[in-house]
């Protein structure tokens, strides 16, 4: 049976390992599931990710959820090459150092800039938003940490270098459901996205 990976690139993690085993040449049958129509909720994907969210590796019997360990189990079974995850003690726990800090740091505070830009808005978060737009407007200090002036030439660089350092090409590739996503709002039903409400509310409130 070849190797699985059960995809949906709207999905940050998803991205991160499709475009892993892609650069790295790993053999795998793409399997797409959409969050936003619920089917990571089916009986028969249940089975392959207990905790029902992707990405999910299916090789064989063995069933792998969460895309750090995902990339990681990748990397020991293909024999990437030592960039990627080194055999060096220390290089190898700063690596782990960074992975280990960056689903509560980077992942989850980009999450939120995404519903607040994309998701909420133009669906069912409207109120939330604003509300949240209203505290932020009443703290003077936001502004300084937020000014897109200041921070969006250092992000670019950034974006600039990964694309050039895993390809144009596969970037593009990975990123086209994501960078298209505010035009797929306008025309998606919003009844789908009734089952996120209370977990973007979350985030927001």
């Amino acid at each position: 049976m070849a190797l699985e990976l059960y995809l949906d690139l709207f999905s940050q993690p998803c991205r991160s390992v499709y475009i892993f085993a892609k650069k790295n040449n790993i053999s795998f049958d793409f399997k797409k599931l959409s969050l936003l129509d619920g089917q990571q909720y089916g009986e028969d994907f249940g089975k392959i990710s207990l905790i029902r969210k992707v990405p999910a590796l299916r090789d064989g019997d063995f069933c792998l959820a969460e895309s750090v360990a995902i990339m990681l189990y990748l990397a020991e079974k293909f024999k990437t090459p030592d960039f990627w995850y080194p055999a060096d003690l220390r290089q190898r726990a700063r690596v782990n150092e960074y992975l280990s800090w960056q689903h509560t740091a980077i992942r989850m505070h980009g999450s939120k800039i995404f519903w607040l830009r994309v998701r909420s808005p133009s669906l069912i978060c409207v109120g939330a938003v604003r509300l949240v737009m209203s505290y932020l407007s009443s703290l003077p200090f936001i502004g300084l940490l937020a000014q897109r002036e200041s921070c969006s030439e250092p992000l670019s660089a950034w974006r600039d270098r990964v694309q050039e350092a895993v390809g144009k090409e596969l970037f593009d590739e990975a990123h086209q459901y994501i960078l298209g996503a505010q035009e797929s709002v306008k025309s998606m039903d919003s009844s789908k996205m009734q089952v996120y409400k209370p977990k973007i509310l979350r985030l927001f409130m």
